[in-house]
């Protein structure tokens, strides 16, 4: 009796196996599924800024949706795998920030794990940068649109006040950031010298922009027209390098350069006599400064008449402020003397006096109004030099003799840290003044997200 049961079950068993091989061989694909799903799922949410949550067990597909599905995953576009590598990184940066925060105290000096080699560095989040720093040497591409000829285009001043112009694009043509492949472009980098345009261009005491305006804007046009990249973005991932005060006059006659947000990125003003720093780094210990605070310069701008006014003709030896310099008497010379250099803006807020300042280790004293200090989002600014208000001015020595002795110390040791940030080299090296520059458009480049044309 048992054994004829036994017979009847295996006859009702034996059918369903045979249909169940039959759907297998016919129907490969089903077995990729959930490999399938799962790799277009974790693409998806980064490039639309959603969470990547995997996929698991409680994740339902009813088979019949399975066998009957004839969709093909979605293709991605190149911009789109470009977005989905800038959300892990910017998704990396988060997380340790996040968990920075909860063991960190912000103040807190910390190891570099990452380059030992620069521990010297103060940063605001040491750990923070120096793997956003590493993302950027892993990721970050440039492409330098190629039309354009020199001296307009493709080159600029080396020497003098406005040599970081030239020296950036130079340094760019040849860079390892540099791509060759606009497709694989983060940024876009427009290679015009604004202090070539005012050179060849803008015709001396006229206060007529419009020839300077036009050039660019017409530069603009005609790369907007040969690629892609201008429209699909209005300019937003694009980017100019101006030094000379009249960058921002100029960058009018295009608006969507004008206004998006990645152009505003504050770079130091550089005066490199001779074209590099030789000569320019290092200076006397803080014991053999007797100078408490100095400044030198021209009546530009609304501060400096102030500044003159009060204190030019001090007899204080410990007050050295002039319009002009004594005979005699060196400028760099005076500066390796000084514990303060008075770094007031011009008829534009930038001073090449900051950077040598930090050069020479004489602690710079700001004196400006609506001035982005460059590089603000990873330095710390308030621990190597001292601000102080415009209506302070006559109270300028007081503020500065009232400063106690071990934080001056500490400040003249950190600018003296500070210095490689601001050192021009070639070839460039890392952390200095190139890359700080780039990295800054990298951050900024981390904040938004561009979409193909045919998207929007």
């Amino acid at each position: 009796m048992n054994s004829a049961n036994s017979l009847k079950v295996l006859w009702f068993i034996l059918p369903l196996f045979l249909v169940a091989a039959f759907v297998v061989i016919n129907n490969p694909q089903g077995s990729k599924f959930w490999l399938s799903i799962s790799h277009h799922h974790y693409l998806e949410t980064l490039t639309n800024g959603s969470s990547t949550k995997a996929i698991n067990e409680k994740d339902e597909v009813p088979i019949n949706n399975v066998n009957k599905s004839t969709k093909t995953p979605k293709r991605f576009s190149k911009i789109e795998k470009l977005e989905a590598g800038l959300a892990r990184s910017r998704a990396a940066i988060l997380l340790l920030r996040q968990n920075k925060s909860n063991h960190i105290e912000e103040e807190e000096e910390i190891e570099c794990y990452f380059l030992p080699q620069v521990c010297c560095i103060i940063l605001y989040h040491s750990l923070l940068i120096n793997l956003s720093y590493l993302e950027m040497e892993k990721k970050f591409k440039v492409y330098v649109y190629k039309e354009g000829e020199a001296p307009l285009y493709h080159f600029g001043p080396c020497k003098h006040t406005y040599a970081i112009e030239g020296y950036f694009i130079q340094e760019m043509e040849v860079s390892k950031f540099r791509t060759e492949n606009p497709n694989k472009a983060h940024v876009y980098f427009l290679p015009l010298s604004v202090t070539m345009l005012i050179e060849f261009i803008y015709v001396a005491e006229s206060h007529e922009w419009g020839l300077t305006k036009n050039t660019t804007m017409n530069y603009v046009n005609v790369i907007s027209q040969k690629y892609p990249y201008w429209n699909r973005s209005l300019g937003a991932d694009h980017f100019m390098l101006a030094c000379h005060d009249w960058g921002p006059e100029i960058s009018f006659a295009i608006p969507h350069l004008y206004k998006n947000s990645i152009r505003d990125v504050s770079i130091p003003e550089i005066h490199l006599p001779l074209g590099t720093t030789k000569g320019l780094l290092g200076g006397p210990s803080p014991s053999d400064r007797p100078v408490l605070v100095f400044f030198a310069g021209g009546v530009h701008g609304p501060i400096r008449p102030i500044l003159l006014q009060h204190w030019e003709n001090s007899k204080d030896d410990d007050v050295q402020i002039h319009k002009y310099l004594p005979k005699g008497v060196s400028y760099y010379d005076l500066i390796r003397k000084t514990k303060y250099c008075i770094c007031p803006s011009g008829y534009e807020v930038a001073s090449p006096r900051m950077v040598e300042g930090l050069y020479m280790g004489c602690v710079p004293v700001l004196i400006k109004d609506s001035y982005v200090t460059p590089f603000s989002d990873v330095l710390d600014w308030d621990t190597f030099v001292v601000t102080i208000h415009v209506e302070d001015i006559p109270n300028l020595k007081k503020i500065l003799i009232d400063i106690p002795q071990d934080k001056y110390l500490e400040m003249q040791k950190r600018g003296i840290q500070m210095r490689r940030h601001f050192e021009v080299n070639s070839p460039p090296k890392r952390y200095d003044v190139f890359h700080m520059i780039l990295h800054s458009i990298w951050l900024r480049r981390l904040n938004f997200q561009i979409h193909d044309v045919d998207e929007s």
